[in-house]
């Protein structure tokens, strides 16, 4: 079974980038911003992750990329500000095998089910707030300031 390598994850945030998607985060005045801190505890499934997301309208429903290994990653929608640990996210990025939900890469999934945020930070600090808040997730230094925060269940 395929790994996410810091390589692949350097490959898709490249091609995130590469999209457009440097762009800041849309706060809103007065507006709360959504928190997955519980979920990257890593505690439940790609599919709850981000189901949930959708049905709260804070991502895109629809992939704007699908890697080989079949990790779909999704848009924050306009507004949504999600943080993770503090940090602006990014991109979602996920994958649950057999749930059309997602749609499958043409190379071997990375896992059964994985998900995960792509946020702006440091390596070093995102992964010292990850460790305090008692996640048990990846953490991949993917650029200077941009940072992946994974779960994956085999």
């Amino acid at each position: 079974m395929q790994t996410m390598t810091p390589a692949s994850i350097v490959r898709l945030s490249a091609r995130l980038i590469a999209s457009g998607a440097l762009l800041a985060a849309w706060p809103l005045a007065g507006y709360a911003s959504p928190t997955l801190d519980a979920p990257l505890t890593c505690d439940e499934s790609a599919h709850q992750f981000i189901g949930d997301l959708e049905s709260q309208q804070l991502i895109d429903a629809k992939p704007m990329r699908v890697e080989s290994n079949s990790i779909n990653a999704f848009w924050p929608t306009r507004g949504a500000d999600l943080r993770a640990y503090g940090f602006s996210v990014f991109a979602i990025v996920g994958y649950e095998k057999d749930d059309p939900m997602f749609r499958q890469g043409d190379g071997e999934p990375l896992a059964k089910s994985a998900y995960g945020a792509v946020v702006f930070g440091s390596f070093d600090k995102v992964k010292a707030a990850a460790t305090n808040a008692g996640s048990t997730a990846i953490v991949h230094r993917v650029g200077p300031l941009i940072t992946a925060i994974f779960c994956k269940r085999s």
